[in-house]
């Protein structure tokens, strides 16, 4: 019997790679192997939950027993690889060895943790995945006051859904304006505006430093010797991709696990795929990305070696209290952004010394403009004059 094609990672990249994948190949054995329960659920919307007033069973789509028939799988849950040898070409859950014809790696990026002093460091949640959002979701229940720890792009779109949802939110973050590194301070100021005409407030430059229980609730206390009374608090400080285990074989890593345009890593018939991947020194984590690299590899292994390319990813951020629309431009570019606009509607262009459009950002009315503007970007990795002729190895 044929060896599987294994995948490590059942979120958006493991299932959506396995959809692409069957539409080309029905018959070839698949084995996704998952650490949680294998639902199936658009990540993204994580951050809409409250405004949707929609629990974890209300955000999830299908059960892992509803995938496996839908895509002709076996889906392992609430099970751990602990080793993956390539030379081997297998991976071992435990004692077990699992065999493969190719792997992939689509096991996504950890939420970084915050150290912090106190007796209440267990009322901190990230919200990373379903069951992240599960466990958040039933200690909030009955709870009011929140404490974001972020203010980046996953922070305030929880701020924004989290007020959506009757709860008085504040954010700290050790930064001098939202989502930094992304937006130009006059979009950032728009944002912030919008999230605090809907009862948001921010204390930029501290930190926690201090978790603890007051009574039936807690006290914050910042880096600045402020304190902040809160019932729970979210850690939206950021994301690493997981590359220790890849790192444990061999394989090459650096801020994720590095591929080529075919998304292989140094070692053949292994693939990364995602928020873990790092292609051509890119580590992107978001869906139009994922979604792209999705319907490459499904052809590479299906026997039609594709090489990934991105066009303009432009990223939609989830803040109804002022929309926000961005497209950064690639790091290292050289120019700068003209800014126009008043209040929540600001247009922000970053040309280069041309006048070339690199990247944009629009918030409030201006995000109508986006789809005008998409058409004047360059792509982010672009199409390659060739593809390879090859098969996958049996």
């Amino acid at each position: 019997m044929t060896d599987p094609v294994v995948i490590i990672g059942t979120g958006l990249a493991g299932y959506n790679l396995a959809r692409e994948l069957r539409k080309l190949d029905s018959t070839t054995p698949l084995l996704l192997i998952t650490a949680d329960d294998g639902r199936s659920y658009s990540k993204p919307m994580l951050s809409t939950g409250f405004g949707k007033n929609k629990d974890a069973a209300g955000l999830g789509m299908a059960t892992a027993g509803a995938m496996a028939e839908q895509l002709n799988a076996e889906i392992r849950t609430h099970t751990r690889v602990t080793r993956i040898e390539p030379a081997a070409r297998r991976v071992w859950i435990g004692e077990e060895p699992v065999p493969y014809r190719d792997l992939v790696l689509a096991w996504g990026a950890q939420t970084l943790r915050v150290p912090v002093e106190g007796d209440a460091q267990e009322a901190i949640f990230p919200i990373n995945d379903l069951l992240d959002y599960g466990r958040f979701r039933v200690a909030a229940e009955g709870k009011r006051r929140v404490l974001i720890l972020g203010a980046g792009l996953i922070g305030c779109e929880f701020a924004n859904d989290l007020l959506l949802g009757g709860y008085a939110v504040k954010l700290v973050a050790p930064c001098e304006q939202i989502m930094p590194g992304l937006l130009p301070v006059e979009a950032a100021r728009a944002v912030q505006g919008g999230l605090e005409a809907l009862g948001a407030r921010f204390h930029l430059g501290p930190v926690l430093s201090r978790l603890d229980r007051a009574g039936e609730g807690l006290t914050a206390t910042l880096s600045d010797g402020s304190s902040l009374p809160c019932d729970l608090v979210v850690s939206a400080v950021g994301l690493r991709p997981r590359t220790e285990l890849a790192a444990e074989a061999g394989l090459e890593v650096a801020r994720g696990v590095v591929v080529d345009r075919l998304l292989q890593t140094s070692q053949p018939n292994v693939y990364a795929l995602g928020d873990c991947a790092e292609v051509e020194g890119l580590n992107l984590l978001y869906v139009m990305p994922l979604m792209s690299g999705a319907r490459a590899l499904a052809q590479t292994l299906a026997g039609t070696p594709t090489m990934v390319s991105y066009g303009p990813m432009p990223i939609t951020v989830k803040t109804p209290a002022c929309p926000l629309v961005v497209s950064p431009p690639a790091t290292g570019s050289q120019g700068q952004w003209q800014v126009e606009g008043e209040g929540a509607d600001i247009r922000a262009l970053f040309r280069d010394a041309e006048g070339r459009l690199l990247g944009y950002a629009l918030t409030g009315a201006t995000v109508a403009e986006r789809l005008a503007l998409n058409k004047q970007l360059p792509p982010v990795l672009a199409d390659l004059p060739h593809v390879l002729s090859h098969t996958p190895s049996a």
